[in-house]
């Protein structure tokens, strides 16, 4: 069973239909979802000082990271993937890049609704599949 589905059972939560989610809604689950991914990627690296853990997770959850994902992964998406993405990546948003280019914002933008579209369709397993070939080219 998904993560989702568990969730969903357990708090008696309507069915959602990842179509009808706006994009930031998407990207804003996306970036959970995704630093969770990446957050037990790198705890799962044993014991080290938290600020090292802190350093690691950062330089993979953060808009140049994920435009280089995005980047790394584009080949790989099917078409619904790719508009899914493009939806998230034209979408405007209130918030502003801090220490990020605004089209390297908004293509992590793109990621993270892709991300978010992918969890909340029940399909993780390709969400991981993606995150593992982004990562192989990223780091």
């Amino acid at each position: 069973m998904e993560f989702s589905e568990n969730i969903k059972e357990e708090y008696d939560l309507p069915d959602i239909e990842p179509e009808e989610v706006a994009p930031l809604m998407l990207a804003y689950i996306g970036d959970a979802v995704y630093e969770t991914v990446i957050r037990t990627i790198v705890i799962s690296k044993g014991n080290r000082q938290m600020s090292r853990v802190h350093k690691d997770s950062t330089d993979l959850v953060n808009a140049k990271a994920q435009a280089d994902m995005i980047d790394a992964i584009m080949d790989s998406l099917t078409e619904e993937e790719l508009n899914i993405y493009k939806r998230g990546r034209n979408q405007k948003s209130e918030t502003k890049a801090k220490n990020a280019s605004v089209s390297d914002y908004r293509k992590a933008t793109g990621f993270e609704a892709l991300m978010g579209y992918l969890f909340l369709s029940k399909r993780s397993p390709r969400m991981l599949e993606l995150i593992r070939k982004g990562l192989k080219d990223v780091i």
